[in-house]
C-alpha cells in the first residue's frame, strides 16, 4: 500500500473512532458536570468543576444498590448457564458421532437466523403459562442456552485434534472426564469470547426483563434507570443523574471485558479454523 493509501486509511480509521468513542465520552464526562455546565450553551465538554452530586442524588433517588445486584445475579446466572449448556452440545455436535447430528446442527444454524425479536411474544406466553413471570427464574431460563454460542463452540472444538481425544479413550477415560479435563481447558479463549458475549447482552438486555416483570423489586438495571428517567417526579429533566446512571451501567461490562480482552481477541481470531 502506498504512503498515500495509509495516510487515507489512518484518516478514516481515527474518525470512526472519533465517531464512535464521543458519545462515550460525552456521557462521562457529563457525569461529573454541575447543572450550570450541563445545561451551557455551546457545550462544555471538560467539566471546570467536578462533582459527585449527580450520583449522590441518584443514590438517594433510586435504590441502586437493589437493580445493581438483581443485574449482576441475572447476567451471571445466563452466562454460567450458557458457558455449560452450549459448551456441552458443541462437543457433542464436533466431536461425538450421532444419529441426526447433522440434523440439529441445521437447526441451530436455521436458529441463528431468526430475529430475536420474534421470539419474545412465543417466550411470554410460555413463561406464564409456566407461571414464572415476575420472577428470576423468568428473566434466565429464556436464554440460558444460545444458538450463537452452541455455534461458537462447535467450532472453536472442531479446532481440538481427535487423536488427542481418541489417546484419552483408549486409556480409559470416559466422555464426561474426556469433556471436562481436556477439552474444556483447550477452548479457554473460546469460553471468554462467549463469557464477555453473553454477559453483555444480558446486562443490557431491556425489551425482555420490561415485559417479563412489572413487580419493581425485580427490575435490573437498564429497566429500572429508564423508568426513572422517564418518572418526572423523580428523574424530573436531570441530565446529570440519568449519565450518571448510564455510567454506572457501563462499568461492570468494561471490567469483565479488560479482565478478558486477551483471551476474547484470541477467540475471535481462531474460533472456525477448521
Amino acid at each position: 500500500m502506498s504512503r498515500a493509501g495509509k495516510t487515507l486509511t489512518l484518516a478514516v480509521l481515527c474518525t470512526a473512532l472519533v465517531v464512535m468513542a464521543a458519545p462515550f465520552v460525552w456521557m462521562t464526562l457529563s457525569a461529573f458536570k454541575t447543572k450550570p455546565e450541563l445545561a451551557a450553551s455551546p457545550p462544555v465538554w471538560i467539566p471546570t468543576e467536578w462533582t459527585l452530586t449527580n450520583f449522590r442524588d441518584l443514590l438517594d433517588r433510586l435504590d441502586l444498590p437493589r437493580y445493581f445486584l438483581n443485574s449482576t445475579l441475572v447476567a451471571t446466572l445466563v452466562t454460567v448457564c450458557n458457558l455449560g449448556f452450549c459448551s456441552m452440545l458443541g462437543y457433542a455436535l464436533a466431536k461425538l458421532n450421532f444419529a441426526g447430528r447433522k440434523q440439529l446442527f441445521g437447526l441451530v444454524l436455521g436458529a441463528l437466523m431468526v430475529p430475536g425479536n420474534l421470539m419474545l411474544l412465543p417466550l411470554f406466553v410460555l413463561m406464564s403459562k409456566l407461571q414464572l413471570l415476575n420472577s428470576y427464574a423468568g428473566l434466565v431460563l429464556p436464554f440460558a442456552a444460545g444458538a450463537f454460542g452452541v455455534f461458537l463452540m462447535r467450532q472453536f472444538m472442531m479446532s481440538v485434534p481427535d487423536e488427542l481425544l481418541e489417546a484419552a479413550r483408549l486409556d480409559g477415560a470416559g466422555e464426561w472426564y474426556i469433556f471436562w479435563r481436556i477439552v474444556m481447558p483447550l477452548v479457554k479463549p473460546a469460553l471468554a469470547t462467549l463469557s464477555i458475549l453473553t454477559f453483555l447482552a444480558s446486562w443490557n438486555n431491556f425489551v425482555w426483563p420490561l415485559i417479563a416483570t412489572n413487580d419493581p423489586g425485580k427490575y435490573t438495571l437498564p429497566v429500572a434507570l429508564a423508568t426513572f428517567a422517564t418518572d418526572p417526579n423523580q428523574a424530573g429533566g436531570s441530565n446529570g443523574m440519568l449519565m450518571a446512571g448510564s455510567f454506572l451501567v457501563i462499568l461492570p461490562v468494561l471490567f469483565v471485558f479488560i479482565v478478558l480482552q486477551r483471551y476474547f481477541t484470541q477467540g475471535i481470531a481462531t474460533a472456525g479454523m477448521k
